[in-house]
């Protein structure tokens, strides 16, 4: 399991400290988890599960996929969920507080605008 949760934080681009960050626990942890120093208890691969949307059965047994396939709703609260959790003046932060305030007009616009770039990138 150790290689597999290091193959988790390279895919996920993240050092083991802020690997560690996200989990709220030792950065020393995750380095006795990588080097299999010490094993993971079931409350810790349960909290990488869920924070990651990590495949338990991945994880634990090597089989099926890494992660587990999120509906549309379940990426949009995951990631409002962790713009929540930015600084006050991130950009998208700032920038998810100003579509909460668009009217119907100003997202038909948007929609025309998006459809537009598509249309020349394709």
């Amino acid at each position: 399991m150790n290689e597999r949760l290091k193959k988790l934080r390279k895919t996920l681009n993240l050092t083991q400290q802020e690997f560690a960050d996200k989990l709220r626990i030792s950065r020393n942890n995750i380095a006795s988890y990588e080097t299999n120093k010490s094993n993971m208890g079931d409350s810790t691969i349960a909290l990488i599960c869920r924070e990651f949307h990590v495949n338990e059965d991945w994880l634990r047994n090597a089989s099926g996929e890494m992660f587990v396939e999120q509906t549309m709703d379940e990426q949009i609260a995951a990631f409002v969920g962790s713009i929540q959790a930015t600084a006050s003046s991130s950009f998208k932060k700032n920038f998810i507080s100003m579509l909460s305030r668009l009217d119907e007009s100003d997202w038909k616009t948007l929609e025309k605008i998006t459809a537009e770039l598509h249309d020349k990138r394709g």
